[in-house]
């Protein structure tokens, strides 16, 4: 897991200069309409290309299914038969890469392509990715994925580009309702623990806050949601850890291991010179 204090870059570098305060999004899907302008956005500005014809599921009013090498953001429409109700009940929210405090896509990438940015975002370099494919399964969320044209890998940059000439990314620009909102991390969550004070006190009483906190598995995020349902509702791990938590005590037994396998060989050489 990272140690290193963010927004320091964890691997590689990637920035000159000092670290400015990290930045992120922050996600009410109580107001999200399934506009899907984020969507459409980020495809214009960042020229993710296309992932074929659209059509419908089957399943519901999602065209896209899932983030991807080719969807970097993704609104989730989901249908719910409620028991107390009659009729479906319509949860919406526009999904994206976590931007993980404990990254561990970064931290298996051999080639330094991931890199921590100066706003604490994690960033694809596609001139760098050679294609290795390390990050894909060490992502908890399943949010990173290989072009199948070419190989290497993409996902939301937060639009860094952006960013780094003091703009906001461009789904957070094109949202017509402020579901998606940019920032500063500690303002979002400012602001978040006050929506979810507000919505608890209407009686709302299944809302919920995910990724906000840094205790969790991935240490916190820098894109968390306001859900109105359990997590795997949306399709979104209940309890996420980063892949790569419990590598340092697996390499300490490792080196264990292998010191008491050579002490053994040591004695019983020792023993057959006897």
């Amino acid at each position: 897991m990272t140690t290193t204090p963010l927004p320091t870059p964890t691997f590689g570098g990637g920035y000159g200069g000092q670290p400015g305060p990290r930045m992120g999004f922050f996600t009410d899907t109580s107001i999200c309409i399934g506009c899907k302008a984020c969507e459409v956005a980020c495809k214009e500005w960042n020229l993710v290309p296309e992932d074929g014809p659209l059509a419908l599921t089957g399943d519901s009013y999602d065209n896209t299914g899932a983030l991807g090498a080719n969807t970097w953001r993704h609104v989730a429409f989901v249908e719910q038969q409620r028991q107390d109700q009659e009729g479906l009940r319509w949860l919406m929210s526009s999904d994206v890469c976590k931007h993980c405090s404990s990254a561990a896509c970064l931290e298996v990438c051999p080639t330094g392509a991931l890199f921590r940015t100066e706003f604490g975002t994690v960033v694809v370099q596609a001139d760098v990715c050679n294609g290795c494919g390390y990050c894909v399964p060490a992502c908890p969320f399943g949010v990173i994925e290989r072009r199948q044209d070419d190989g290497r890998v993409f996902k939301c940059t937060l639009c860094y580009d952006r960013l780094k000439d003091g703009m906001q990314p461009a789904c957070a620009s094109a949202c017509p309702t402020d579901s998606i909102q940019f920032g500063p991390l500690e303002e979002l969550r400012e602001r978040a623990d006050g929506r979810l004070e507000t919505l608890l006190e209407a009686g709302v009483g299944e809302a919920r806050l995910y990724l906000r906190d840094e205790t969790g598995g991935v240490g916190g995020a820098g894109a968390f949601f306001l859900l109105l349902d359990e997590p795997e509702a949306y399709g979104l791990p209940p309890d996420p850890v980063s892949t790569t938590r419990d590598l340092p005590r697996l390499w300490r037994s490792a080196a264990v291991a292998a010191g008491a396998l050579a002490a053994a060989v040591a004695v019983a050489l020792v023993g057959d010179r006897r």
